[in-house]
Order: structure tokens, then sequence, then C-alpha cells
């Protein structure tokens, strides 16, 4: 098969269209993005990515691209952008910039008022029929917001807000037809390039399968991605299916540890890893965004890339979701849930007495540098106060600025994301500039800041099989038992000491581990229970908020992709369902699994245990 890798690149013209009196330009497509970057992990709920100027309070190069005028005038500009502070904050924020047409720098200063998402007036400006150069300037590196640029001579023509209406809007500006007119068709298409997603792509590749992978950043590893900076946790080769887990051995980082310098993450390793394989088709830079229905299966999704818009239908027999969101799955009316049972539901004792929407949160790891000389930080105060005794004394903060978790870790993962920044900010402002004692402090910059969110929970999509405590605890023999999970029930919680004082603001996380004997989860967690030809790998599988807190580790979710990989084979070679690989071929799965598809040769011995340690056994039989 042809391999077609659509790549983020630089386009040589900006996405931009007009119709009637306006022109709209896409941020995101804008020709040279300087130091802003795209931000897609909202477009579900915006419509849209956009650009962020993450400077961490230094001001970031311009972005600038070129806009074709049909004809002379003078033009309204108006910027959609949002004052990212207002949830906390009643005032003038941080996020600072101004638009440039030309040679002219237009009056208003942009992104710093306002409580949502708004078209903002940038002013007027005179232009020439033809090809004008356009610029974005960030004024302080504190995270400025552009999603869009509008140009119209009418002075009442300002676009929709509403989301339905602003997407409309959107595809009749740009041409973008309701239904996309390219398809693809693959035997397999798995949406999500995190470790499950690899995983299940490369396995499917090896067994024969025609392959689509769908990632919605450039760079492949999801939460192991040097955007995000967790490193991998789990046990591979273990026993029932010792096979499972030797590929992760292909691409798995060689030094642990999160929040380390974005080297440390490999991302090139993981670039080659799906690179060699002949089979897998990756759209990078794409986001699933609708799914069309035949029945109860998924007929087709379709991708939008992230920076042109363009959109692709993607057809198979076969789809696996590994976006942790569930996205897929959701979009499809997969049955999914939420939050933390009920103790009584499923009889285990870690979970709360009434259910809730609770659930782990976000973390947004940072760390700080030596510059080797006296150094500067902006006074930086938007609602959340630090002072002597409440402020953090660190260099670093890595999983367990964590925030999020009495939120919707879907519907409001805009406002999760900001409020782990902007208590970075506060903090490290205050260190700076207010700490009495803050000498450690004084040569120390930051060296970064993650903008990409890490995300432990939100859905999980229902299988045949709801894995829960007791089937932890007991160590339950299951006849299609597949990957083994290692990790400790590691289930995190607002952490009571910055409880007390930011009540109901947390920002920072603790956990309680609770030691597991190995156990091999059932197959049947691992496909949807009503969406036929729908596979699931990733924090999205079929288990209880308590078994969450042991699957969710990356080696461990890199195994569960591999089984799917494995059934979608299955599925093909047979013309069967995901369940009916349960029902009818089991025993050859069981087989796949055992000697499994990662590569035979000397591969590195450190990637099969927990950061290099071995095998905790459950406190009931070690001696300590």
């Amino acid at each position: 098969m042809k391999r077609v890798v659509l790549l983020s690149v630089s386009l040589l013209l900006s996405v931009s269209a007009s119709f009637g009196a306006g022109i709209l330009v896409e941020a995101e497509s804008f020709r040279d993005k300087g130091g802003w970057a795209v931000d897609q992990q909202f477009m579900d709920l915006m419509g849209s990515p956009y650009l962020i100027a993450h400077g961490m309070g230094k001001p970031v190069k311009d972005a600038t691209t070129t806009v074709e005028f049909p004809e002379d005038g003078t033009y309204r500009a108006y910027v959609r952008t949002f004052n990212w502070v207002a949830p906390w904050y009643d005032g003038d924020g941080p996020g600072k910039f101004s638009l440039r047409v030309g040679n002219r720098k237009l009056p208003a200063v942009l992104g710093n008022t306002g409580t949502q998402w708004m078209w903002q007036c940038a002013g007027k400006v005179s232009v020439r029929k033809g090809p004008v150069n356009i610029a974005l300037t960030d004024l302080s590196g504190f995270d400025g917001r552009c999603d869009a640029v509008y140009f119209t001579t009418e002075e009442d023509d300002i676009p929709p807000s509403g989301a339905a209406e602003l997407a409309a809007f959107r595809k009749r500006m740009l041409g973008i037809p309701e239904t996309p007119q390219a398809a693809e068709s693959f035997d397999f298409v798995v949406v999500g390039g995190g470790i499950a997603g690899m995983c299940a792509a490369a396995a499917a590749s090896r067994l024969g399968c025609t392959v689509a992978l769908v990632n919605d950043r450039p760079v492949l590893g999801g939460n192991n991605s040097s955007e995000i900076r967790v490193h991998l946790g789990g046990v591979i080769e273990l026993g029932p299916n010792e096979g499972l887990g030797r590929m992760i051995r292909e691409f798995g980082h060689s030094r642990a540890g999160n929040a380390q310098p974005a080297e440390n993450y490999e991302d090139a390793k993981k670039s080659a890893f799906i690179a060699a394989e002949e089979n897998v088709t990756l759209f990078a830079s794409c986001r699933a965004v609708a799914v069309n229905m035949e029945g109860g299966r998924i007929r087709s999704v379709v991708i939008r890339h992230i920076e042109t818009g363009k959109e692709t239908s993607l057809e198979a027999p076969l789809f696996a979701d590994c976006t942790g969101d569930g996205t897929v799955g959701f979009l499809a009316g997969a049955d999914y849930r939420m939050g933390r049972e009920s103790r009584d539901e499923f009889g285990e004792a870690l979970a709360p007495e009434t259910a809730d929407r609770m659930t782990m949160g976000s973390s947004v790891q940072w760390y700080s540098v030596d510059a080797g000389r006296r150094t500067d930080f902006p006074r930086f105060s938007y609602g959340v106060e630090f002072n002597e005794s409440n402020c953090e004394r660190v260099t670093m903060g890595e999983w367990k600025w964590e925030t999020g978790m009495n939120l919707d870790q879907v519907y409001d993962f805009e406002r999760i994301r900001d409020y782990g920044l902007l208590v970075i900010y506060s903090n490290w402002s205050f260190l700076k500039n207010g700490l009495k004692d803050n000498a450690k402090y004084r040569n120390r910059e930051l060296g970064w800041v993650a903008y990409v969110a890490g995300k432990r929970e939100s859905r999980r999509l229902l299988g045949d099989y709801v894995l829960k405590q007791d089937d932890i605890d007991k160590n339950v023999f299951h006849e299609d038992a597949s990957f083994t999970a290692t990790w400790d029930i590691d289930l995190h919680f607002p952490d009571s000491v910055n409880s007390v004082h930011f009540p109901g603001r947390e920002f920072k996380a603790a956990t309680k581990h609770v030691h597991i004997y190995p156990h091999a989860v059932p197959y049947r967690c691992l496909y949807s229970r009503n969406v036929d030809n729908l596979f699931m790998a990733g924090r999205n599988i079929s288990v209880t908020h308590v078994a969450l807190g042991t699957v969710r580790v990356m080696r461990t979710t890199g195994m569960m992709g591999e089984v799917v990989g494995m059934a979608a084979f299955l599925c093909r070679k047979y013309g069967a369902t995901p369940r009916q690989v349960y029902q009818k071929h089991l025993g050859e799965l069981r087989t796949l699994m055992r000697e499994g598809v990662g590569k035979k040769e000397d591969l590195p011995n450190n990637q099969k245990f927990n950061q290099g340690d071995r095998l905790k056994a459950p406190r009931a039989l070690r001696n300590d």
C-alpha cells in the first residue's frame, strides 16, 4: 500500500476566504507562526484550533501570513479571542496581543477583556486590492490566543458566536463542503496516536492489515511525548501472555522521569517506529470530528487537519478509539461512564459511598533552569494570591500539579488547563518578586511549562465486561485474559494541605498506592458493548474509576493496543466482529498474545519495568 503521511507543515498561503464583504482568516493556518503554537485541545467545543503565544512571560515572535483583499477599501478587523484569566479575575487580563495589517498596527489591545470567547474589534484599516501581510504581535508572553481574524467593509457585519452558527459560518466562508469529498478505505482505522494507538496500529499492520493512524498533534506518543512529558509506567512481557509489550522496547525512552528535558522522551524514535510500518498510513495533525453510522456500526470517521481545515472521510470495517476521551465512541453513541461509581454498585471498598462526577485531574507540568545570572519575571497576580505561608517553594512541578478533579474533563478542559497555567505563573511570580528569602530563585527562570495538559481520566467506554476492584483484589481468572496490569491502584485526590490554602481551587494532588498482584484483564473490556465494530485501548476502556487506577499507565495501555491490533486482524480474517472474536476465535487470539508481534532481536531490557525497578508484590506477599 502506498503510504500517505499528512504532516503539519506551514502552507504557502493561509486558509482564508472572502464571501460578500468579508474575509475570514483562520489563525492556525498562518504561513509563519513565529513563536505562536497551534492548540487543538478544545476544538470539539469551540469548533477550531487556535494560536497561543506560550512564551512563559516573554513575548514570542510574530505570527505572519498574507491575505488577498478583493478590492480597495476601509476594513474593520475583528479578532476572535479570549481573556483566559476571566474565570478568576475581573479586570485587564495578561494575554495581550495586537494585530498589524500591512505597515499599520491597529489600535486595540486584544485578548485582555471579556469573559468568554468573543469577536473583539481591533480597529479600522485602509488597504489596497491584492496581497497584504498581516501579523499577530504578542505583547506579554502570557498565552494570548487568537482563533481567527475577520475583515469586513460593512459596519454591522460581525461573525456569529454560537457554536452551531459559527461552525456553519466557517464552512461557508472557507468553502468546506458539508460532507468530505475525499474518502479513503482501510482495513482498520485507529484514532489516537498515543502509546495505545501506536501499538494497535503497528500490531495490526504486522499481521497484514492496512491501517490508518490518526493523531491530532504533530508528534506521536500522547502523554509520553515531549509536549506533555510523562514517563512510561507498568511492566511488560508477563504471563499469561508473555508476548505482549515487547514492541514497546522498540520505541520506549531510555531515561525515565516526568517533566524532564524534551530529548528524554525521544519523539523521533516513536516517529521512526510508525514510519517503518509499510501498512500504516499516518494522518498527523488530524482530529476526528464526526462519525457516520449504519445501524449499530461505524461506517466512516471524518477527520479535520488542525491547520488547513481540510476534512477527509476514512472508511473501514473496524475502528479503534484510542483518544483517551472516548471521542469516537461518544460521537458514535457508545455507552460510557464518567466519574466515580458508588461503593455498592460494584462492591468496591475504594469507591465513595455515593456516586459522583469526580475524576482524576490533568497535570500541567513545568520546570525552571539556572540561568547563571540574576533573572526577572513579571509580576503576575490574577485572582490567585500567593504569600509566605501558602506558596510552593519548588523549582519544578510534575504530576502532583494537577487540576480539574471537580470539573468536567471534557467540557471544562480549557478552564482546567488554564488554571494550571495560572497557578504556575502566579506562584513563580511570588517566588521571584515577593518571597523574602528568595536567593534560591534569583538566578532561575522558567525553562518549560506545558500548554498541552496531561489528562488522566474522562469518559470510559463500556464493553461486555467492566473491570472492577474485586477482579484485582482476588486476581479473578477470566478465560479471555489478555494484557496484564501491574501498577498499584493509584487514585489521585486533592492534596489536603493544598485544600487548606486553596479550598475548592486546589491545584495539587495526592495519592495512596494500594499494592496489587499482577492481574490479566479480560479482552471483553476492549470493545464496545453497543457499537458493533468499535475497539478501545487506553484510559477509555471498560473499567470502573477504581480499576482505572491500575490500568491507565502507558506500558499497560500499549499492551491493550497490541491486543486490539491482533483482534482486528482476526476480525478481518474471519469477517467477524470484536465480540465474535471472543465467542469464536479466542484460542487463536490467545496464541497471538502469547507469541507477540514485537521484534525478536535483542532490544533494551530497561523497558520491561516501572522506571527500571523490579515488579512489586502486593503488600500481603511482602515482608515490609
